[in-house]
């Protein structure tokens, strides 16, 4: 992962646009431990094309591209998937203004989203995709147990997405 990450990083770099870890590995860096197999980044909209072409250069599949999403799946399985989120707007403005620098893999120092922005980022494919509910209401569940975490702007989140069944849910638990 971290070789995919270097490659991606420096094509990034040369856009001269940011990116955030997601997913488990985001988890990680915020202490909540989940094992994965892919590599989930938060990336500028506009960089879409350029990294579906790097990432296709390097020998990925692209198994799906959408607006807001792509996923890639490389033949190696060193290589791994890498699943991209596209930001824009005021949403992209907001996510890496509140990001924090922390450690990944060797010592290499990466954006993290905070906890409500992954936390947005779970509650929106659940309402995309309920098949995804249950593996995302437990990663929620434990992030809601971190002090950080604003329990009103959490709720608010269900709430706006039509969700407030599965926010009573978590909060009956």
């Amino acid at each position: 992962m971290e070789r995919v990450l270097e490659a991606i990083r420096k094509r990034l770099d040369e856009l001269g646009q940011p990116f955030a870890l997601a997913g488990a590995f985001a988890l990680n860096a915020h202490g909540i431990t989940r094992a994965t197999a892919d590599l989930d980044l938060v990336v500028a909209y506009e960089t879409q094309s350029d990294l579906v072409s790097a990432l296709e250069q390097m020998g990925f599949e692209t198994l799906h591209r959408s607006e807001g999403y792509s996923n890639h799946l490389h033949s190696d399985p060193e290589l791994g998937r890498v699943d991209l989120i596209y930001v824009q707007g005021t949403t992209r403005a907001k996510l890496f203004k509140a990001c924090q620098l922390k450690s990944f893999g060797h010592g290499q120092m990466v954006l993290v989203p905070k906890i409500e922005h992954l936390i947005a980022m779970k509650v929106h494919a659940i309402k995309n995709d309920r098949s995804r509910r249950l593996r995302d209401l437990a990663d929620i569940e434990r992030m809601l147990k971190l002090p950080e975490v604003d329990h009103q702007e959490v709720r608010r989140l269900f709430a706006n997405a039509g969700l407030e069944e599965d926010w009573n849910e978590l909060v009956s638990r």
